[in-house]
């Protein structure tokens, strides 16, 4: 499985703000509009983020890989947990929020600022503090519902 490190070329690195969303204590990730990217890439280039309402995807905290699902509410789309699994982002009162865990660790409330890494657009993403540097493990699955099904029965 080839690495890439989050200074590469090939990774566009986007600062993005906790928030809280609806009636959850808990912050959030806030991801910006496709408009609003421009200012806030840091590195590597990111004409999309290529995610929408709904969607599932793997995101890396602290090399580890979790599952979660963008929502959206009145101001735009979000990312209100991690997961151990793709069951557990659709249903995400069932399991361990990884995401509220590691903001906690690191002190993050919403207003303060992380950094979103695009490793696999549409797949694929990083989490990490900012100024700090990580190493993600990219593979590229199949998006299909076969696929889904199989990852879901593997837990």
């Amino acid at each position: 499985m080839p690495r890439v490190p989050s200074d590469d070329e090939s990774v566009a690195s986007v600062r993005v703000t906790l928030a809280r969303s609806g009636g959850t204590r808990q912050p959030c990730v806030r991801l910006p509009d496709d408009a609003d990217l421009e200012g806030r890439v840091e590195s590597g280039s990111c004409a999309s983020l290529s995610l929408a309402d709904g969607d599932l995807v793997r995101v890396v905290i602290d090399r580890e890989e979790y599952h979660a699902r963008v929502v959206a509410d009145a101001t735009g789309r979000l990312i209100r947990g991690a997961f151990d699994s793709r069951r557990l982002a659709r249903t995400p009162g069932e399991g361990e929020n990884r995401l509220t865990e590691w903001l906690a660790e690191h002190d993050r409330e919403p207003g303060d600022g992380v950094v979103l890494d695009v490793v696999v657009p549409g797949d694929q993403y990083g989490l990490r503090i900012p100024g700090e540097r990580a190493v993600y493990d990219t593979r590229r699955g199949p998006r299909s519902s076969l696929a889904d099904i199989a990852e879901d029965l593997d837990g």
